[in-house]
């Protein structure tokens, strides 16, 4: 899906977003793209090339358009490997449209992207975007500002399907009202969630969490499955995974050395 496809299908969910279960009257709730960058290994270079691009092509000629950047990332461990992630956050549906045509316009991009296509063979096997719509919980990604002070974390994206809209509701509630407070408290650092409003998969909601090492993330995992609180949020039949969490899909990331989230 490109991006213009991506901003047509957007607005016509707009309607049902607003009235959506899980939105806060009023809150600032940003929108998160996601894009894949599907690769392989090859002398076409395609990680450089595309880790190039987003450096000083995509990354700076959105943040002119008004938009943020957010993270940029390569596969650790997971499947499908190689591949290079890329995060960016808009303010609204009408700011992706603006970027849209910023973009368009923007002859340093255009540069850059003539760029990325030069070369012997593919840039890229392909591109796959998802657009998210952020929890009243964490209405817009959590950045840290001590990036420059410590070695760069490792992140983990996780992606809840539900077995319906109304099932994914439940789980949102969960987020908003407990959930991410846990994940908060014990350190397990989230830096985004959203409900997934294009994309495969749907239903979903997907979100990041960020530690300092494989070992911790396995600690805190155990520290989170044993959690009083989450326990008692977690009790109600009705919310048990069965009921509203069909699959957990994850895979762990590490960020670029350019990336805002790291």
């Amino acid at each position: 899906m490109d991006r213009r496809q991506l901003i047509t299908g957007a607005a016509a969910m707009s309607a049902l977003l607003s009235t959506s279960a899980s939105a806060a009257a009023g809150s600032p709730r940003s929108f998160l793209e996601l894009c894949t960058w599907r690769l392989h290994n090859s002398d076409e270079e395609q990680s450089k090339r595309v880790a190039e691009f987003l450096q000083g092509g995509l990354f700076p000629a959105v943040t002119r358009a008004g938009a943020k950047p957010i993270a940029a990332l390569s596969n650790l461990i997971g499947p499908d490997g190689p591949s290079l992630f890329s995060i960016v956050e808009y303010t609204s549906l009408a700011a992706i449209e603006s970027t849209l045509a910023a973009l368009a316009a923007d002859k340093e991009y255009e540069k850059a992207s003539q760029v990325l296509a030069s070369g012997a063979g593919m840039p890229f096997v392909t591109m796959e975007s998802s657009l998210l719509h952020s929890l009243s919980v964490l209405p817009e990604a959590a950045i840290p500002t001590d990036a420059a002070t410590r070695k760069p974390r490792i992140f983990e994206l996780r992606t809840y399907q539900s077995q319906s809209m109304a099932a994914r509701v439940k789980k949102i509630g969960m987020f908003n009202n407990g959930e991410i407070a846990v994940f908060q408290r014990l350190g397990m650092r989230p830096a985004f969630i959203g409900e997934s409003v294009i994309g495969p998969r749907q239903p979903n909601i997907t979100y990041m969490l960020s530690f300092d090492s494989l070992a911790e993330r396995e600690k805190l995992w155990s520290a989170f499955g044993s959690d009083p609180e989450w326990k008692r949020l977690s009790a109600p039949p009705e919310l048990k995974d069965p009921q509203i969490v069909a699959n957990i899909s994850n895979i762990m990331l590490r960020p670029l050395p350019f990336s805002p989230l790291k």
